[in-house]
C-alpha cells in the first residue's frame, strides 16, 4: 500500500469529522519535532527547503510568487503534509505584489472617521490578498500613537482609543469577512499588543515606561473590543514593560488576554521577539531558556527565530520543557488551517489574478478613500480653485512627483520585500499628475529642494539576527540653483502648489526621528515661495504630522494627506480643485515644536500651568479638527434626561447648521468629561461621532445616543467603573475645548 493510500485513510483528512476531532487525531500522529516546527514562522526569502523539510515549519512570511508555489511543493514532500499558513504585512492594501491596490496608510485611513469605509478596504485587500495565495495578514495595527517622532505613527489609527476601537473593529470584520471558510477570507491580527507605542524620546522598541493601571485605562481598550469581536490572532509587541519582555509577560498574556477576556484565539510574537530575548534585551542565557521561556508564556507561534527549532528541543531534552508543553499551541495552529480549509485546498494563487489584483472596482474605492482622507488645515478663501477658469499653477516640490513615497511604508518601494523595488508607475497618480490632468490649467513643474541622502550605519550593515540596518538619513542642504528653479516657476504662475513632506526613509521600523521639522532644503523651499507673494497652497504629503516653518503661517491653504495611495494625486486635485469637498478629520494632535512631545488631546488633567515659560501647549492643530468649503454651526444641545442611572443611555440632539453656500459632510464629535474622578483622568475622550451630509443652507437635528456605561474611568485598584456624580457631554467640530458645547448630567 501505497503512503497515499494511507494517508488518504486518516482522519484527520476527513472533512465530515469534526475540526476538533481532526486536531487531535493529528496532534497524537505528530512527533515533538513536527509540533515544534508548527510553532515557528520563518521567512521565505532565506532556505526554504530547511525550512519546510528539515524544521517542518508552520508558516512562512515574505514569498514571493514564486516561492508560494515552492513551499507547497515541498510540503507534499513531508510525512503529514500539513499546509502551511502564508502570511504577509498586508497593512493597507496588498504591500508587497506587483500591481496590487495600495489604499492610503492606517493613519489616512483614520482621517476619514468611517469605519464602513474601512471595512470595505480591509474587505477589498482580503479579496486580493486570498487570491495570490496568501492567508494571514499582520493588520490592523492598534497602538496609540503618543510621541510624533516615532516612525511607526503611520501604521497607527491616531491618538484616541475608541476611534481606534471603531476602525480596527471595522478592519478585521472586512480581513475576516463571513467566517474563514470563505475562499477570501484572511486571519487578521491585532497588533501590537500592548503598549508598544509608549516609546522613550520616540525610539522604536524601546522600553515601555507604562504601568498597569495606564494599559488598562487607554491602550487595553481597542484589544479587548477586537478580541471580543473575534480577531484570530494578536501579534506581540518587541518591548519589555517594567523590564519583562511582552513575549513573556504572564499578566497580560494570560491574567488579562487568555483569563479576563477570555480570549482563544492565536499569539504570535514579532520578528525575532523570542531571540532578542537572548541578543538585545539579556533576559535570557540562550536559546534553550528563551524558547521555554515563550511556550510556557503561552505563544503559539515564533516569527522568525530560527533558532527556536533547536532551542525548544534542547529544552526538551534538558528538562525544561515536558514533550506535551507544544500540544495546546500547535492545536491552536491547526485549528485555524482546519477552519481555512487549506488541508483540501492550499489556496495557491488564483489564475485569474489579473482581473482581481488590482482590479478596477478597488481603484475605485481607493479613489474614495483617498479623497475621504485629506485633510484641509487652513485656508484663507484661495481654496478651490476655479477649475473653470485657465489657471497657471506652479507644482513644486520634492514630493510633488515622487509616486512611490506617496504610498508610504509597506509598499513596494519602501525597501521591505527583496522581489518588488516599486508598484507599476502606471498605477500611481501623483500631485503633479493630478493637477496636470485638469482642463485648462496650465501646469508647470519644479523640484525647488533635495530631502536627504544616505549612509551606512557605522555600527555595521546588519544586526546580530543578520537583519539590515536602516541607513543613516543625511539631511540634504538647501540647494539655491533648485530654489531659484522654483521661485522663476512661481513667478510665471497665479497660484503655487508646494508639495512637501517625509520620504519612506524617515518612516517604519527602526526609523524614528529626533525632529519633526522638514528635512533637508524643504524649509528654505517654503521661505522663498512664501516671500514671491503669490497664493501658496501647502500639501504636506508626510506619513505623521510634521511641524513646518514660521513661514507657513502666512500661506494661503494647508493640506494634509497622509501617504494617501495610488489615487491620492487625483483626489488632492479633485479638492484643490473644488470637484469633491474636503471632509478629512485629523485622528492625531499636530504639535508646533517637537519639543511640546507627546501632543495628544486626551492628556491628564492637573498639569500645573498650562504653557510652557515659551510655548503653549495646545497644538498647532488638534485632534478632530478639519475644514471644509463651507462653515457649520452648532447649537441647541439637549439631553433627554440628565439623571441618570449606571444601565441608562444619554440621549442628546443637536442642531447642525450648515451656514455657508457649499455641501460638507461634517464629522460631530461626542466627549465626556467626568467632573470629579477618585483618581487622575483625562479631561475629555471621544465616546462617539456622527457624519452629517448638509446642503447648504440646510439644519439637522442629530440624535446622539451613548451608554453610560462608556463614561468610565479606571480607579486606583485597576478596576474600570462608572463612578457617580457630575459629568458633561461636550458636542462639537473638534476636541478644543472652546468649540465643544455642552450639557450636564448626573449619574446616580
Amino acid at each position: 500500500m501505497t503512503s497515499q493510500t494511507l494517508t488518504e485513510s486518516l482522519p484527520y483528512l476527513d472533512p465530515e469529522l469534526p475540526i476538533a476531532a481532526r486536531v487531535a487525531d493529528l496532534l497524537d500522529r505528530m512527533t515533538v519535532e513536527e509540533k515544534v516546527g508548527q510553532m515557528l514562522q520563518l521567512d521565505a526569502r532565506d532556505d526554504l527547503d530547511d525550512h519546510v523539510l528539515g524544521k517542518h515549519v508552520g508558516s512562512i512570511l515574505h514569498t514571493s510568487p514564486e516561492r508560494i508555489i515552492r513551499a507547497n511543493e515541498l510540503t507534499s514532500q513531508t510525512r503529514l503534509r500539513i499546509p502551511l499558513l502564508v502570511a504577509e504585512d498586508c497593512i493597507h492594501g496588498h504591500s508587497f505584489w506587483p500591481g496590487a491596490t495600495i489604499y492610503p496608510t492606517q493613519l489616512g485611513m483614520a482621517a476619514t472617521w468611517d469605519a464602513e469605509l474601512v471595512e470595505k478596504v480591509a474587505r477589498a485587500t482580503a479579496v486580493e490578498v486570498a487570491a495570490t495565495g496568501i492567508h494571514w495578514t499582520f493588520s490592523p495595527v492598534l497602538c496609540i500613537a503618543r510621541d510624533l517622532r516615532w516612525g511607526r505613527i503611520d501604521e497607527t489609527f491616531g491618538e484616541d482609543p475608541f476611534l481606534i476601537g471603531e476602525l480596527a473593529s471595522a478592519m478585521v470584520r472586512g480581513y475576516q469577512g463571513d467566517g474563514l471558510d470563505d475562499p477570501t477570507a484572511i486571519l487578521a491580527t491585532a497588533k501590537h499588543f500592548a503598549g508598544y507605542s509608549e516609546t522613550q524620546g520616540g525610539r522604536d522598541a524601546s522600553e515601555a515606561d507604562i504601568s498597569r493601571r495606564k494599559l488598562r485605562s487607554w491602550f487595553l481598550p481597542p484589544f479587548e473590543r477586537v478580541a471580543r469581536e473575534g480577531c484570530r490572532t494578536f501579534m506581540l509587541g518587541y518591548q519589555t514593560t517594567d523590564g519583562v519582555p511582552i513575549t513573556v509577560n504572564d499578566w497580560l498574556l494570560s491574567d488579562v488576554l487568555r483569563g479576563e477576556w477570555g480570549y482563544t484565539g492565536t499569539l504570535i510574537t514579532d520578528w525575532d521577539n523570542v531571540g532578542r530575548m537572548v541578543w538585545e534585551q539579556h533576559v535570557q542565557p540562550d536559546y534553550a531558556h528563551a524558547s521555554a521561556a515563550a511556550v510556557s508564556a503561552g505563544n503559539d507561534m515564533v516569527m522568525n527565530t530560527p533558532g527556536f527549532f533547536e532551542g525548544a528541543l534542547e529544552a526538551v531534552s534538558n528538562g525544561l520543557l515536558a514533550e506535551d508543553t507544544f500540544d495546546d499551541a500547535v492545536a491552536r495552529i491547526l485549528t485555524l488551517k482546519f477552519e481555512l480549509g487549506l488541508f483540501e485546498d492550499p489556496r495557491l494563487p488564483q489564475d485569474d489574478l489579473d482581473a482581481v489584483v488590482g482590479s478596477a472596482a478597488h481603484a475605485e474605492l481607493n479613489l474614495e478613500t483617498a479623497r475621504r482622507s485629506i485633510v484641509l488645515l487652513e485656508n484663507d478663501g484661495v481654496l478651490p480653485l476655479d477649475a473653470a477658469t485657465a489657471l497657471k499653477v506652479a507644482v513644486v516640490g520634492p514630493l510633488a512627483d515622487d509616486a512611490q513615497t506617496q504610498l508610504g511604508d509597506w509598499a513596494g518601494g519602501s525597501g521591505q520585500a527583496g522581489w518588488l523595488d516599486g508598484q507599476p508607475r502606471e498605477m500611481i497618480t501623483t500631485v503633479l499628475d493630478g493637477l496636470a490632468g485638469v482642463e485648462g490649467w496650465s501646469v508647470t513643474h519644479a523640484r525647488g529642494a533635495d530631502i536627504l541622502t544616505l549612509e551606512e550605519d557605522p555600527r555595521g550593515a546588519k544586526f546580530p539576527d543578520g537583519q539590515p540596518r536602516p541607513s543613516v538619513v543625511v539631511p540634504s542642504a538647501p540647494d539655491e540653483t533648485l530654489i531659484a528653479e522654483a521661485v522663476a516657476a512661481a513667478a510665471e504662475s497665479e497660484v503655487v502648489v508646494a508639495v512637501v513632506g517625509d520620504r519612506i526613509e524617515l518612516v517604519g521600523e527602526g526609523r524614528s526621528t529626533a525632529t519633526l521639522e522638514l528635512i533637508g532644503g524643504q524649509n528654505a523651499l517654503l521661505d522663498a515661495l512664501i516671500a514671491t507673494g503669490k497664493p501658496v497652497v501647502i500639501v504636506l504629503l508626510a506619513s505623521k504630522p510634521l511641524v513646518l516653518p514660521a513661514s507657513a503661517s502666512q500661506a494661503a491653504a494647508v493640506i494634509w494627506a497622509a501617504n494617501p495611495g495610488m489615487q491620492g494625486g487625483r483626489a488632492l486635485a479633485e479638492i484643490i480643485s473644488g470637484a469633491v469637498e474636503p471632509s478629512g478629520r485629523l485622528p492625531i494632535s499636530f504639535a508646533r515644536h517637537v519639543g511640546q512631545q507627546p501632543t495628544y488631546y486626551n492628556q491628564i488633567r492637573g498639569q500645573h500651568g498650562d504653557r510652557y515659560a515659551d510655548l503653549t501647549q495646545s497644538p498647532a492643530w488638534a485632534f478632530g479638527e478639519g475644514l471644509s468649503y463651507s462653515t457649520v454651526s452648532y447649537g441647541e444641545l439637549s439631553l433627554a434626561s440628565t439623571t441618570l442611572g449606571r444601565d441608562d443611555t444619554i440621549i442628546a440632539e443637536v442642531t447642525v447648521t450648515n451656514t455657508g453656500e457649499r455641501p460638507v459632510r461634517e464629522t460631530v464629535q461626542v466627549y465626556v468629561r467626568d467632573s470629579i474622578t477618585s483618581v487622575s483622568w483625562a479631561d475629555r475622550e471621544l465616546k462617539g461621532y456622527r457624519q452629517v451630509d448638509l446642503a447648504p443652507g440646510e439644519s439637522a437635528r442629530v440624535r446622539l445616543d451613548l451608554a453610560v456605561a462608556e463614561c468610565s474611568i479606571v480607579d486606583a485598584a485597576g478596576i474600570r467603573r462608572v463612578e457617580s456624580g457630575a459629568f458633561e457631554l461636550l458636542v462639537g467640530p473638534s476636541s478644543r475645548d472652546e468649540v465643544l458645547l455642552s450639557a450636564a448630567f448626573t449619574v446616580a
